[in-house]
């Protein structure tokens, strides 16, 4: 009996040696969910859960991927019950009415062209300016930021991540309403500040 769970220890150590999890996977776990969390304490106590559920789930692990693969899609469940958590709390204020009110503004109802008080901006961006482009950088991810949680959260699944909506309504548990608000609303605030603080 005792060899045989030796052996089977040893057969799992083939695939995933958790004693080195903290050393070769610690820092890159700890700055992708900075990049989604923005909040140390969150994101260092994410990464801990992720440690530890990939600990309990190790008899799952067969391989078939790499660890730092297998460990960054527990880390990506962990943030996405975080922000499930706190989602509920931020949707009651969300109406799709609302919404689409504030769009109205942007566009004439007769033409269908914007209005020139929100008429977007040029912004005089070079592409092939390097220094130009990592200035850019700089100052949307100042103004990403700046956004609310689920917001941020919301955002970063569908363009970082690239997710459905679907999946992201689902993850988050959202209605395609509330998910169109939310997006709706993070784009109109990331052009505000993007067109303030630029130039």
């Amino acid at each position: 009996m005792h060899n045989e769970t030796d052996n089977g220890l040893r057969a799992k150590s083939l695939h995933s040696n958790p004693l080195n999890w903290v050393e070769k996977y610690a820092d890159y776990l700890y700055g992708f969910a900075m990049s989604r969390l923005r909040d140390e304490d969150i994101a260092k106590d994410l990464v801990q859960d992720t440690f530890l559920a990939g600990l309990q789930r190790l008899d799952h692990f067969e391989g078939n991927s790499e660890e730092k693969t297998w460990l960054t899609a527990i880390l990506k469940n962990k943030i996405a019950d975080f922000y499930r958590k706190r989602s509920s709390s931020g949707l009651s204020n969300l109406k799709l009415t609302d919404a689409e009110s504030e769009q109205q503004n942007f566009f004439d109802s007769e033409t269908g062209h914007w209005n020139d008080k929100y008429r977007p901006q040029a912004f005089g961006l070079e592409v092939d300016n390097p220094l130009m482009m990592k200035e850019l950088g700089s100052i949307l991810n100042k103004c990403l930021a700046k956004l609310p949680g689920l917001w941020f959260s919301v955002f970063s699944m569908k363009h970082m991540d690239d997710l459905s909506s679907e999946l992201i309504c689902t993850e988050l548990k959202l209605t395609a309403a509330n998910f169109w608000v939310i997006m709706h609303r993070t784009k109109l605030n990331l052009r505000a500040c993007l067109q303030k603080n630029w130039n």
